[in-house]
């Protein structure tokens, strides 16, 4: 039925987390109505007798039970529960139609696939022209990298490549290689969410404090110092 009826409507969805949220939750209490048809039995509360009731003076004695007849309704009551139908949900088959081909489905997402590597590429390729001092390849590619920054594969690619710089002892900067890095991390911090922040934004942490650049003998400004106002 997901395939048949509510394509266009993921389509529609696609982006927007609320409605996707909203979807999700819909079907997962169409999956729980399924699984558990007969809602909870509702047991029968006794009610205790008040306080003082045993000193009322028009209360009448509780009769006395004749154990055959108490014995026979059990019976009774054990023979119809051998003997009734097992309790299952009577299945209401239906035609669904066949909606979209699987194979259009498949591509779709295939393409979204080789989208995400390609993106995943150019930034990694941006930052070795950066640190190749290749700065002409990396500013050509600098705005492509900046959109890439949107999704967060892309995000946590850039803290992976960065930190493989930082641990080959490539964290001593120049000025313009500098002002491309900081940028960088600008961006990616800018487009973190909520969810991002024990992750993206702790990977960059250590980095923040590595990465650095010569003011003049005896100064230097870490990258943190241009990254700090982010929440």
């Amino acid at each position: 039925q997901l395939v048949a009826y509510e394509v266009k409507r993921m389509r529609a969805e696609e982006g927007n987390k609320q409605k996707i949220l909203r979807h999700i939750k819909e079907l997962a209490e169409k999956l729980y109505k399924n699984e558990n048809p007969y809602p909870a039995v509702t047991m029968h509360k006794v009610q205790k007798p008040t306080e003082g009731c045993h000193l009322r003076l028009h209360q009448k004695p509780f009769p006395h039970l004749d154990e055959g007849t108490v014995q026979w309704i059990i019976d009774q009551a054990t023979a119809k529960l051998q003997t009734a139908p097992p309790a299952v949900k009577a299945e209401k088959k239906c035609m669904v139609p066949s909606g979209p081909p699987i194979a259009a489905i498949m591509e779709r997402n295939g393409n979204a696939l080789v989208n995400s590597a390609r993106r995943l590429e150019v930034v990694r390729n941006c930052i070795s022209y950066v640190f190749e001092n290749k700065m002409l390849e990396a500013k050509k590619l600098f705005p492509a990298v900046l959109r890439a920054m949107k999704g967060r594969a892309a995000r946590h690619c850039l803290t992976q490549e960065l930190n493989l710089h930082v641990q080959q002892n490539r964290a001593v900067l120049d000025h313009q290689q500098f002002d491309f890095i900081v940028r960088m991390m600008n961006c990616c911090l800018q487009d973190c969410t909520a969810m991002d922040e024990h992750g993206i934004a702790a990977a960059l942490l250590p980095l923040v404090t590595a990465f650095c650049r010569k003011l003049s003998p005896g100064i230097t400004q870490f990258a943190y110092s241009c990254v700090q106002e982010h929440v």
